[in-house]
């Protein structure tokens, strides 16, 4: 009987092989991914995961209340795109060292309300985040999903 015991060098490679064809700071529809094996991923990693499910807005509004609630993120992240990427960007990292990042939107609102224009301009603030933490060499993965 043979037993192997798996090494946190092992564990994290295994949690990684779901990541391991995507460049590290990119923003990408979550296609075959399941949001459970991305967060096993980020937890293996060490990195943070910030989930946001966007099913239940309508609104530009809607969805900026829901990312900052459910991100965790300051109150102001509520009046506009570039409050969002504010919060996601320079304050994180001027609290310290990051690990990475695995980001969710799940449920991205496709409505006469929240209409393709607006989509971009929020995947745009996910890219440009993705561009900023690229630049301090710390992954950012954001991965989306229409309603």
């Amino acid at each position: 009987m043979s037993l192997t015991l798996e090494t946190p060098a092992a564990s994290s490679a295994a949690a990684e092989v779901p990541l391991r064809s995507i460049r590290p700071n990119i923003v990408q529809s979550i296609r075959a991914f399941r949001v459970q094996e991305l967060q096993d991923a980020a937890q293996a990693l060490n990195q943070h995961f910030l989930y946001a499910n966007l099913a239940n807005a309508q609104t530009k509004q809607d969805v900026l209340d829901l990312i900052g609630q459910q991100f965790m993120l300051s109150v102001h992240v509520g009046k506009n795109f570039d409050a969002l990427y504010d919060s996601m960007t320079d304050p994180v990292h001027k609290s310290g060292p990051q690990p990475g990042f695995i980001v969710v939107l799940e449920h991205i609102p496709a409505n006469a309300k929240f209409d393709k224009e607006a989509r971009e301009q929020l995947l745009d603030i996910f890219r440009d985040a993705a561009d900023y933490w690229g630049d301090r060499k710390i992954p950012f993965r954001c991965f989306y999903s229409f309603l």
